[in-house]
């Protein structure tokens, strides 16, 4: 199983430490958690900007970079977009990102 840990913001010291499966989406392991911050309106598709995250380092520099159609989708994030933006329907996990630490923005809507 791979950790992941979710804060509610820089002010959340502890965050929640989830347990996922490897080729398991972020978005997806957040749900199956009941995450709260992972709307996840439109389930993977790619096609709303409801699961954003801001991934902490050094696990960003850790991530393939984003592809066009998610690049094209982080301009609809409802908090203003940041360097360390990503959808978390695109980030696949794998052993490689075991204790993968990400920040929910504020707002997804």
């Amino acid at each position: 199983m791979i950790r992941v840990t979710f804060f509610a913001g820089p002010d959340d010291p502890r965050g929640t430490t989830v347990a996922a499966k490897p080729g398991q989406s972020l978005m997806r392991a957040a749900q199956a958690a009941d995450i709260e911050g992972i709307a996840a309106d439109c389930g993977g598709a790619l096609t709303c900007a409801t699961c954003h995250v801001l991934v902490r380092e050094p696990w960003l520099g850790r991530l393939p970079p984003s592809a066009p159609d998610e690049d094209d989708m982080l301009g609809f994030t409802a908090a203003p977009r940041q360097a360390n933006s990503r959808l978390s329907c695109q980030i696949r996990l794998g052993a490689d990102l075991d204790g993968l630490a990400v920040d929910l923005p504020p707002t997804q809507y």
